[in-house]
């Protein structure tokens, strides 16, 4: 099952009306300075080779000022030369908000599922999940969020819930219209009380 590339992954969202986080792969220190003009920007390597990012310390984060990014780049690059072939990833860095999961897989009898649950580090820790199968409704998405035990977090008390609701239909509708992906994880996907961010993609075709 091979890896969608990160970018080619975004345009699929994007077809979907599903906003991901700002992102570019790029080629050298300058090229990143200048795709973060001023803001804070995160960079990532990218390699088949490279399991866990973060833990590999293959992720760099708040990075601002020319200098912290350029250093960055050189060392993702330089780390880069033992995971052949790889890319450099800059992304904008999200804003604070609460951390959710959003994924799917096939399974052999039932076909298509959709899952939502609390995000980033606490997916493991807390396992606070749901899932239905694809394609969902409107009440299956609402029943989802009300059923989780992180849902009042997750919603901001329902301040955020028609956009949760709103993207979860939309990954649903992408899962149940393309037989091609077997694996998606969206995580962590940022919810604010009015808008959210997919970070990381990954699809597996």
């Amino acid at each position: 099952m091979p890896l969608l590339d990160y970018m080619q992954a975004k345009k699929l969202l994007a077809r979907y009306g599903i906003g991901s986080i700002d992102s570019k792969y790029i080629s050298s220190a300058d090229d990143a300075v200048k795709f973060a003009n001023g803001s804070k920007i995160v960079m990532k390597l990218i390699s088949g080779k490279a399991i866990h990012k973060s833990r590999e310390g293959l992720v760099k984060l708040g990075l601002e000022s020319s200098e912290e990014i350029s250093a960055a780049y050189n060392y993702l690059a330089k780390r880069g030369k033992k995971l052949r072939p790889f890319k450099v990833l800059a992304q904008k860095m999200a804003s604070d908000g609460i951390e959710i999961i959003i994924g799917g897989n096939t399974d052999k009898q039932f076909g298509k599922m959709l899952l939502v649950g609390l995000g980033g580090i606490y997916v493991e820790t807390f396992h606070d999940v749901q899932l239905r199968l694809c394609p969902i409704t409107r009440k299956d998405a609402l029943n989802m969020l009300s059923e989780l035990k992180s849902g009042k977090v997750i919603t901001y008390s329902g301040k955020a819930t028609e956009r949760i609701v709103a993207l979860l239909l939309n990954v649903s509708r992408m899962l149940a219209t393309n037989p091609k992906i077997s694996e998606l994880d969206l995580n962590p996907v940022i919810v604010r009380p009015d808008s959210y961010d997919v970070v990381d993609i990954r699809i597996l075709e």
